[in-house]
C-alpha cells in the first residue's frame, strides 16, 4: 500500500476498504493538480458596467506569459497604462503569504504556501510594475533574480501592519499596509487589501474602480454587480475557472492598536464598504488519471461525492470534466451548496444524499453531517480531509483519509494518509484492500480444503476397512512444510481482473459463506478420495503391485484367516511403503494443483495464469523439491517410511491429481455465471 502512496495507519481499515460504498472527496488538490494559474483578469471599464477582460498565458509557476486583450492583442507594461491593473497587482502581491522559488539544479519553479496565492504572485511577475525603467531590466535578470522581482518591487513600497487571516465564514483574507518611500513612513493612513470569494467580496463592496475614471471610485450599482456576477458564472461554467475577487479600503488608521487582531469575528466588520478592483479567474486542471479512477469506482459500485468550498458553477464544470456528471446531465437534486443543503428538512436531506454527487461552498461541519446521514443509510463511507476542522469528520467516517500535505491533526485522526494527495490513489487503495481480503480468503480456502482432504482420507480408510494410507509423520510433514510455502505465497496473489467490477461487499458478510463452504467440501472430498484411491490403485491395479481385490484390501486385518495363501506381510513391508508413498505423493501434488486453483476465487487459470504470482511458482517448485528430497534421500525415506517412485507411478500420481484443477474450474464457472456475476458499467 505504501508503495502506491497510501500509508495505512490503522490495519483494520485495509479490510474496510473492500466494503467502501461511498467516497467523499475534496476537489482541490485531490481531484485536481492544485497547481493554480491565472487565466483571466476582469475589471470594470466604464460607468455603464462594461467590462474589460484580459487573457493571461502560461500554466506553470514560471514568470513567463503574455497578457492579451479579448481580441488577442499583446499588452506590455499594463500597470503603467491602467491604474486599476496597478492596484489589482498590489493586492495580489501584498495580500499574500506565498513565495515562488526557483531551483537552479532542476531548472524548475515551485511554490511555498497556498497554490492560489502562488498563482497571484506569478500574475504580478507577468504584469510587471508601474516603473518602465525597472520593467526593462527584467529581461536582463537571471532566473533566480527574476522569480520574485516585481513582487519585491511592490513589497518594498509597503509596510505590513496587520493580517486578517482567511476564515470560511467570511470567505476572505485581508492585509493592512502603509505606503513607504525610501524606507520611511510617508503616510499616516493605511490601505486594507482584500481577496476572497467574489460573491462574498461583491456583497461587501459599495464602490468600484473604473478604467475610464482612474482617479476615484464610482458607485457599485446593481447593474455593474450583475454584469460581474454573470461573468463569474460564465467563467465557472464550461471554462471551469475558479474566481477570486479583489478589493481595497483606503484612508484607514495605520496604528495597529486600533485593530483587534485577537477576535476573528470582528474581521468581517473591518471588511465593509470596500472598493471592488477586479477579479482574477484561475484554473486548477483535473489530474489526468482522475477520470479513469472515477469510472473504475462507478464500475465497482462505489459512489463518489465531491465536497468543496468552491463556487457551485466551477465545481459542477470540474465534475463534468472528470466524469462525476455527464456533459449535458440535468443536475437537479444532484448538486447542492452548503447553504441550500442547510435549508432542507431532515427527510429532504436523507433523500438528497441518495442522489447528490456534489456539495459546493461547504464548511467542515457539512462533512460530518454528510457522514452521519450516509452511515445511517447503511453506507460504508471514506472521507478525505486536510485541515484541523476536518478531523471530526475523518474520525467519524469508516475510513478517514488525510492528505500528505495536510495538518498533523488531520493525519492523526485519519486511518490512511495519501502521500501524493491524489484521488486515483484512493481507487488503487480500494482495489488493494479488496485484493488483500480476497488473498486472505484464498489462503484460508487452500488450507481448509487441503485439511478437509486429509480428514476425508483418514475417515475413508477407516470406513472402508483399509490400511492407513498416510501415517502421522507424513501428515505432519505435509501440514508444516509442504503446505506452508504455497499458503504463504498466496498472500501475494495479484488482484482479479474483474475485482473492480464487483459491487462492494457487505461489512456483515462472513469470510466463508455457504457456497464457499460447499466448494471447500467438494474440493476437500476429492483430495481425500484421490489420496485413498491412489493407495488402492497401487494394491489392486498396478502391475508392479500385488494386484489383490478390493475385498482383500478392505479386510486386510483378517488376512491370515480369509486369504492365508497371500499372507499379511504386504501390508507392513516394502509394498505397504510404496502404496503409502503413492498416497503421500498424490496428496502433495494435488495440493500443489489446489494452490494453483487458489490464485483466484472466481477467475480461471486461463485468464489469470500461474506465472502472475511468481512467489507461488517458486513456492510450488520448492515444495516439490522438498518432497523429492524425502523420496530419494535414503535417510529421509526410512524416517518417513516411504520409497522412491518410478516414472509409471509418477504418471499415475499426475493422472489422479490433475482433475482437481478441472473440478475447481467448473466450480469457478458456476460462481462467475450464477453466484456473483460482475456488474456492468453504467455510462450516461
Amino acid at each position: 500500500m505504501a508503495q502506491k502512496n497510501a500509508i495505512v495507519r490503522s490495519l483494520p481499515s485495509v479490510e474496510t476498504l473492500g466494503c467502501t460504498s461511498v467516497i467523499c472527496s475534496d476537489k482541490t488538490g485531490t481531484l485536481t493538480t492544485n497547481q493554480m494559474s491565472i487565466q483571466k483578469i476582469l475589471t470594470v471599464s466604464s460607468h455603464a458596467g462594461e467590462l474589460s477582460e484580459y487573457h493571461v498565458e502560461g500554466t506553470s509557476y514560471a514568470p513567463i506569459g503574455d497578457i492579451k486583450t479579448a481580441d488577442g492583442t499583446i499588452i506590455r507594461d499594463l500597470p503603467i497604462a491602467s491604474p486599476v491593473i496597478q492596484e489589482l497587482s498590489e493586492v495580489c502581491a501584498l495580500c499574500n503569504d506565498a513565495r515562488i522559488v526557483y531551483d537552479p539544479s532542476l531548472d524548475s519553479y515551485t511554490n511555498v504556501g497556498e497554490p492560489t496565492e502562488a498563482a497571484l504572485k506569478v500574475l504580478v511577475e507577468k504584469l510587471g510594475t508601474k516603473d518602465k525603467a525597472f520593467n526593462q531590466k527584467l529581461s536582463q535578470m537571471t532566473k533566480l533574480e527574476r522569480v520574485a522581482a516585481c513582487n519585491g518591487y511592490i513589497e518594498k513600497e509597503a509596510q505590513r501592519i496587520a493580517t486578517f487571516e482567511f476564515s470560511r465564514d467570511r470567505k476572505s483574507m485581508s492585509v493592512l499596509t502603509r505606503r513607504l518611500t525610501d524606507g520611511a513612513n510617508s503616510s499616516e493612513s493605511a490601505v486594507l487589501h482584500v481577496k476572497g470569494a467574489p460573491e462574498s467580496i461583491l456583497e461587501r463592496c459599495t464602490r468600484v474602480r473604473v478604467e475610464s475614471s482612474p482617479g476615484s471610485p464610482v458607485e457599485l450599482t446593481d447593474a455593474i454587480r450583475n454584469n460581474i456576477l454573470k461573468k463569474i458564472n460564465e467563467y465557472g461554467g464550461k471554462l471551469s475557472l475558479r474566481c477570486l475577487g479583489l478589493a481595497s479600503i483606503s484612508n484607514l488608521p495605520s496604528d495597529s492598536s486600533e485593530w483587534d487582531l485577537r477576535d476573528p469575528n470582528k474581521f468581517i466588520d473591518y471588511e465593509q464598504n470596500m472598493t471592488f478592483i477586479g477579479l482574477v479567474a484561475m484554473i486548477d486542471p483535473p489530474r489526468a488519471e482522475v477520470r479513469d479512477a472515477i469510472t473504475k469506482c462507478k464500475t465497482a459500485g462505489i459512489r463518489v461525492i465531491v465536497i468543496t468550498g468552491d463556487n457551485k458553477n466551477t465545481a459542477e464544470a470540474i465534475c463534468r470534466r472528470i466524469g462525476i456528471f455527464a456533459e449535458n446531465e440535468d443536475l437537479t437534486g444532484k448538486s447542492y451548496t452548503g447553504r441550500e443543503f442547510d435549508g432542507l428538512s431532515l427527510a429532504e436531506k436523507k433523500l438528497a444524499i441518495q442522489h447528490a454527487n456534489l456539495f459546493s461552498r461547504t464548511e467542515p461541519t457539512h462533512k460530518q453531517a454528510l457522514v452521519d446521514l450516509l452511515q445511517n443509510s447503511g453506507h460504508v463511507v471514506a472521507m478525505t480531509g486536510d485541515g484541523v476542522n476536518d478531523a471530526p469528520a475523518l474520525k467519524k467516517a469508516d475510513i478517514g483519509i488525510a492528505m500528505g500535505t495536510g495538518t498533523d491533526v488531520a493525519k492523526l485522526a485519519a486511518d490512511m494518509v495519501l502521500a501524493d494527495d491524489n484521488f486515483a490513489t484512493i481507487e488503487k487503495a480500494v482495489e488493494e484492500g479488496r485484493s488483500i481480503y480476497n488473498n486472505t480468503k484464498q489462503f484460508i480456502r487452500y488450507l481448509i480444503s487441503s485439511n478437509i482432504g486429509e480428514v476425508v482420507s483418514i475417515f475413508l480408510t477407516v470406513i472402508l476397512g483399509m490400511p492407513e494410507a498416510l501415517i502421522p509423520v507424513q501428515l505432519l510433514w505435509v501440514n508444516l512444510v509442504t503446505d506452508g510455502l504455497p499458503a504463504t505465497a498466496l498472500g501475494f496473489n495479484p488482484p482479479d481482473h474483474d475485482i473492480m467490477r464487483q459491487p462492494p461487499r457487505s461489512s456483515r458478510e462472513p469470510i466463508v459463506n455457504l457456497w464457499l463452504f460447499c466448494r471447500y467440501m467438494v474440493i476437500g472430498t476429492y483430495v481425500g478420495c484421490a489420496t485413498v484411491f491412489g493407495y488402492a490403485w497401487w494394491f489392486m491395479f498396478y502391475e508392479g503391485g500385488p494386484q489383490i481385490t478390493f475385498y482383500q484390501l478392505s479386510n486386510f486385518h483378517k488376512c491370515s484367516e480369509l486369504f492365508p495363501e497371500l499372507g499379511c506381510s504386504m501390508f507392513t513391508d516394502i509394498m505397504s511403503h510404496r502404496a503409502t508413498t503413492m498416497s503421500l505423493s498424490i496428496l502433495v501434488t494435488i495440493e500443489m494443483f489446489n494452490a494453483m486453483n487458489s490464485l483466484s476465487e472466481n477467475e480461471s487459470l486461463l485468464t489469470l495464469p500461474l506465472w502472475s504470482n511468481m512467489y507461488l511458482v517458486f513456492a510450488i517448485i520448492l515444495s516439490m523439491i522438498l518432497h523429492f528430497v524425502i523420496l530419494y534421500v535414503p535417510f529421509f525415506t526410512s524416517l518417513f517410511s516411504i520409497t522412491p517412485l518410478n516414472f509409471q507411478e509418477w504418471g499415475a500420481v499426475l493422472w489422479i491429481s490433475f482433475p482437481v484443477i478441472l473440478l475447481d474450474e467448473g466450480l469457478k464457472y458456476i460462481t462467475r455465471t450464477f453466484i456473483t456475476p460482475p456488474t456492468k458499467v453504467k455510462m450516461d
